[in-house]
């Protein structure tokens, strides 16, 4: 995990924020040289009282006062225009990048991966990101310059006192970036925790119905008082790290302070050089050293714990990302040639084994047999979804691993059980928020029989929560209707009516068979007469292999493990 690769992530901050880093570089430098000034000018006008040749009158010393409140003023101006915007900016760049690198993850990626992390990565996590790594990254800024500043002004004025409170120094300083890893791993688990808490609420909501009608509701309630705990647990820990690192910079604080104090009232009390003025300024200048080293710890802690959520995200988001090809393929004028394809999720487990086969251009095919036979996995295959798969996919003479994602997708699209309806318009699901002339609109509306849904209900009405205001058969012609209009060139449907009463399940299948120009292959476990009989061909698989192929009749006619299959069904 270590040596994960953060930096394309963490560039995403400071992108196009060129000009308002420079311009807080200037703010930081200003506050730096006010507050030297003022601490300058404290020490002008101590001396000056006590008798002191400072050369220097007092209404010089008032203008100079005066010019310093006014590079405040601007100092503050710099900042007011600069870090709001930059903040926001730069956090808002991250989320947008991580989002990108979500989209190129594989088509299977989340059926072995969950999506709470990627929620809390995006939701929680990132703001303890803009906080612990951006925000932080300024606040460093200011004080390591401010402390680096008040130094060297104080071994200007002693460099006795310098060097003792430079010695000083390190001690917050080396406690608190030792207990840093402890805050890194404090973050991580709150992270972790979090994630769980979300995947438990989400389950909770999604499997409502299924928690009613067992009668599950106590048992929940435990797993989620349960979760709450950890995620209290673990975020407690986190704030007793802070407050640890806290307290050690403080009691080093303090040991700076009266140490500096201590040894200035012997130089001053001894006639070493050092005058009321210089211990007074001390004062001043010891803030600006005290300040940075009480803070700059935690800051470093927490840079180091959103560094350790950036890299676990990225660990993630490295995972299941299809290795792209380079052929730009759009166009499929001959047919899918499968050629010895055999595939397993677990080694000495196949799910598919020599798969001979050729799907024509512009035919029908049906894949049948027993659950468990490897129809989905064949599916899926052809979608690119599992790069891992022995033998040969070939479109058109070229393999599929070497055709790129965005063109295999223009000629291959899907239909699967479960539709996912965003919740918006009936429009703007089909079009899935793109721009297209109102012809193609409407003929993939009526290819896919949906005109009458339009009549009733019009293309602004929104589809609710994944579709909640549509019936099952809307969805899945939805589906359909989203195909016809990106022009795939092959369809592929995975059991899509399979949650579908028999009506509308024969409608909807009928509807893609009614389809015109397009490569149809379509997995299916309702063995329908009158819809087998319009497919050119149907491929049976048995224990991930081929047992039969061909027409209706031609597969009745053998009464082989298909006509079982049908004669079992009736």
């Amino acid at each position: 995990m270590k040596n994960i690769d953060i930096r394309p992530y963490t560039r995403q901050f400071y992108r196009g924020n060129g000009w308002r880093i420079g311009l807080a570089l200037v703010q930081t430098a200003l506050l730096t040289a006010t507050n030297l000034m003022v601490a300058w000018l404290i020490q002008q006008i101590l001396d000056l009282m006590a008798g002191e040749n400072t050369g220097f009158t007092l209404p010089q010393l008032a203008w100079l006062t005066l010019a310093s409140a006014g590079a405040l003023v601007l100092t503050f101006a710099c900042g007011y225009f600069s870090r709001p915007k930059l903040i926001a900016k730069g956090i808002g760049q991250y989320q947008e990048f991580v989002f990108r690198q979500l989209t190129q993850k594989s088509l299977s990626a989340f059926s072995g991966e969950g999506t709470s992390l990627y929620i809390s990565a995006l939701s929680n996590d990132a703001a303890s990101i803009e906080t612990g790594y951006l925000a932080n990254f300024l606040h460093l800024l200011d004080q390591t310059v401010l402390l680096i500043g008040a130094l060297v002004m104080m071994f200007w004025y002693s460099p006795a006192l310098a060097a003792l409170s430079v010695a000083l120094s390190l001690l917050p300083i080396g406690a608190s970036l030792l207990a840093g890893n402890r805050a890194a791993e404090a973050e991580k688990q709150v992270s972790d925790r979090n994630e769980a808490y979300i995947s438990t609420l989400r389950d909770s909501l999604v499997g409502f119905s299924v928690i009613k009608s067992f009668r599950a509701e106590a048992q929940m309630c435990r797993i989620f008082a349960r979760k709450v705990k950890e995620v209290a647990k673990a975020k407690e820990k986190r704030k007793k790290i802070t407050v640890l690192i806290q307290l050690l910079s403080e009691l080093a604080s303090t040991v700076v302070q009266f140490g500096v104090f201590l040894v200035g009232a012997y130089l001053a009390l001894s006639g070493r050089g050092v005058t009321v003025g210089t211990v007074l300024v001390f004062v001043q200048l010891l803030n600006y050293v005290l300040n940075p080293i009480s803070l700059i710890p935690n800051y470093l802690a927490e840079q180091k714990a959103a560094k350790a959520l950036i890299r676990k995200l990225a660990g993630a988001i490295a995972t299941n990302v299809r290795q792209e090809g380079t052929v730009e393929k759009h166009t499929l004028t001959s047919g899918i040639v499968l050629e010895d394809l055999s595939f397993a999720y677990e080694a000495d487990k196949p799910v598919l084994e020599g798969i001979n086969f050729t799907f024509q251009a512009g035919k029908r095919y049906a894949i049948v047999g027993a659950s468990g036979s490897g129809k989905s996995t064949l599916l899926h295959l052809l979608m690119a979804a599992y790069p891992g798969y022995q033998g040969g996919i070939y479109l058109d003479g070229t393999e599929l691993r070497e055709i790129n994602s965005e063109a295999l997708y223009e000629i291959i699209s899907v239909v699967q059980q479960n539709v996912f309806i965003f919740n918006a318009s009936i429009r703007d699901n089909i079009t899935m928020f793109a721009s297209f002339p109102k012809a193609e609109v409407d003929r993939a509306i009526a290819l896919s029989g949906l005109s009458k849904l339009i009549e009733e209900r019009g293309e602004d009405y929104r589809c609710g929560e994944n579709g909640s205001g549509l019936s099952g058969g809307e969805r899945q012609r939805i589906s359909i209707a989203r195909s016809l209009l990106k022009k795939a060139q092959v369809l592929l449907v995975d059991e899509a009516t399979a949650a579908l009463d028999a009506q509308t399940a024969y409608q909807v299948s009928s509807a893609i068979l009614d389809l015109p120009e397009l490569t149809s292959i379509v997995v299916t476990h309702s063995l329908d007469e009158a819809l087998l009989k319009r497919y050119d061909c149907i491929l049976t698989l048995k224990n991930g292999r081929i047992a039969e192929a061909g027409s209706f009749p031609e597969l009745m006619e053998k009464k082989g493990y298909f006509y079982s299959l049908y004669t079992v069904s009736q």
